[in-house]
């Protein structure tokens, strides 16, 4: 059964709204406690070669009430280059940037006090692990071409990303699910690790969770209401249920982003799952930004490209919400929700909300000095 711990109200999270620049990535560790990617951009509209951009690293230190600069290992960025760096959050004061990848060689540093230094980190795989210990993100990389892009690559294989220094482990045993799993990047809160991909014998969309810190895998299968296999499975874990949001391309209506082909719920851990909800030509929702927002009783919200929606019966039926849309994803302190450009909100439990700021400057995009 959950525990108030994992399912209890969220923690407080400190004052970023003085942070210069825009947010480009966040991520808060368990104890409440993060780190984020800013950009503050600078333009010429009469030569756009001459704009630069400024990386920054905001750290928000366990307990503190503010969030404060640290150093930052990432370059000024040029004219008009975009901003394409990854932050990984790997536990308390703990973290590892990543920039590059696809035509660029993936460059990684590695910081575990706080952003106060970092060191470069070699991304070649570091030995095997048995297990995922606690703080560390679950990735994949290319098994036959290293370094190739997902779509240039073979067959995958799940790697995970250690709080210990930054380096990437391969996991012993690998969830039995085809040659492109998709996983979670964290655990959810009752400790399970997630993956998505194909049931090798049948082709059919299926997931697998570890219980065990990635040591086994258990595979089921949600009733999918198509054959071929979407783009992947989403899993969140609530109070009372599972939910697992099917993503992938819909038949008839109007086409979306991120379309939701099915959500489905579990009341048994995700040993057996029941499809609540199909998504038709017309019926909405249609689309999914990020993972749904499970609460106790049967609520859930999900958060799609119009509109958000709210359903007190566990996904069978849902009204339009007024707040409008956001994006929601799993951090270590929580759901975090991302509305408004400089506005966020964390959960654990699906109603209580602790809302905080990030980087609430008037224009992070000026002229040139």
């Amino acid at each position: 059964m959950p525990t108030e711990g994992e399912f209890g109200a969220p923690p407080k999270i400190g004052d970023g709204a003085g942070l210069p620049g825009r947010v480009a990535d966040v991520g808060l560790a368990a104890d409440g406690s993060g780190f984020a990617l800013l950009a503050e951009c600078f333009s010429d509209p009469a030569r756009p070669e001459n704009g630069f951009c400024r990386q920054r690293v905001a750290v928000l230190d366990p307990g503190a009430g503010h969030w404060r600069l640290g150093t930052s290992p990432l370059p000024e960025l040029r004219g008009d280059e975009g901003v394409s760096a990854q932050l990984r959050v790997l536990g308390s004061g703990r973290a590892l940037v990543e920039d590059g990848g696809g035509e660029e060689p993936l460059r990684g540093w590695f910081t575990a006090d706080g952003g106060r230094s970092w060191r470069s980190v070699d991304q070649r795989p570091a030995g095997r692990t048995p297990e995922i210990p606690a703080g560390a993100v679950l990735t994949t990389e290319c098994a036959t071409d290293p370094g190739a892009a997902p779509e240039e690559c073979e067959r995958e294989r799940l790697v995970v990303v250690s709080p210990r220094d930054g380096r990437r482990r391969v996991l012993v045993t690998q969830p039995p699910l085809g040659a492109h799993p998709w996983p979670a990047d964290m655990a959810e809160p009752d400790g399970s690790w997630w993956v998505s991909g194909v049931e090798p014998l049948t082709g059919r969309a299926a997931v697998a969770v570890s219980r065990d810190a990635g040591r086994s895998w258990s595979l089921s299968r949600p009733s999918s209401p198509t054959e071929a296999p979407g783009r992947y499975i989403g899993i969140v874990v609530g109070p009372d249920a599972v939910y697992a949001a099917e993503m992938g391309e819909l038949k008839g209506g109007e086409p979306v982003k991120n379309p939701l082909r099915a959500l489905h719920r579990s009341r048994d851990g995700g040993r057996t799952w029941q499809r609540v909800w199909t998504t038709g030509a017309v019926t909405e929702p249609r689309s999914l930004l990020g993972v749904p927002v499970p609460g106790r009783d049967g609520r859930v919200e999900i958060g799609a490209e119009r509109s958000g929606y709210r359903s007190l019966d566990g996904g069978r039926t849902f009204r339009e919400l007024d707040d409008g849309t956001s994006y929601v994803r799993r951090t270590g302190a929580g759901l975090l929700r991302e509305g408004s450009r400089c506005r966020y909100e964390l959960t654990r439990d699906g109603i209580r909300w602790s809302e905080f700021p990030l980087a609430c400057g008037d224009d992070a995009s000026v002229g040139v000095p």
